[in-house]
């Protein structure tokens, strides 16, 4: 067994998920679903097999990048404030 298969192993399936919620976020703040919009919308598609156990949150967020890669449009993420 490879060092990556054990290490799947290991992962919760939230830990699946919330990981796979962060790469998403990653590669719509650096807007990369304008270069490889496929590559983005699948991996929303992986992540919306879990639809019954994401958070509203969650929910909200791969919909609104779901909308984003269709409309082919900038993603912005919200300001921090202090």
């Amino acid at each position: 067994m490879c060092v990556e298969e054990k290490r799947r192993l290991v992962l919760s399936l939230k830990q699946k998920i919330n990981l796979r919620l962060d790469t998403l976020q990653n590669l719509m703040e650096s807007n990369y679903h304008l270069q490889d919009p496929t590559k983005v919308y699948e991996l929303t598609l992986n992540i919306s097999k879990f639809w019954s156990i994401l958070s509203e949150e969650d929910r909200e967020y791969v919909q609104g990048a779901q909308y984003a890669i269709e409309d082919k449009m900038i993603w912005k993420s919200p300001e921090k404030t202090l």
